[in-house]
């Protein structure tokens, strides 16, 4: 997702997040920095794309605060054979800037992500 986005000329803001060393890299600073510096994110952020097959707390609330304090679109990837499992506040999402991406291999993501950046340029 992340290389996707970049070869179409977008920065990530949160590209750290798909490094080995991210849970580690995050315990390095204070709770309170991590929620100021993921607001700013949030707030300079155009589009908001997760992967929530294995979501958290975390992605939960920025999701919603997003959806719920702004008009930015919100993007929601899942494996569609771990929807069971997917929290029914995300499934069953019908938000209008709310797009529902159920996936069942990655080709679908890369060309689901493409499609969305030469529509974003």
């Amino acid at each position: 997702m992340v290389t996707i986005c970049e070869t179409a000329g977008h920065i990530v803001l949160t590209r750290h997040l798909v490094e080995d060393d991210a849970w580690q890299a995050d315990r390095l600073i204070s709770p309170q920095e991590v929620f100021r510096r993921d607001m700013r994110w949030l707030n300079e952020c155009d589009i908001f794309m997760a992967e929530v097959s294995g979501s958290s707390f975390g992605l939960g609330f920025e999701a919603g605060y997003l959806l719920g304090s702004s008009n930015k679109r919100v993007i929601l990837f899942y494996q569609l054979e771990l929807a069971p499992r997917i929290s029914l506040l995300i499934t069953g999402n019908s938000h209008p800037n709310c797009t529902l991406v159920p996936y069942a291999d990655l080709t679908q993501v890369e060309n689901f992500i493409s499609a969305e950046m030469r529509n974003e340029t």
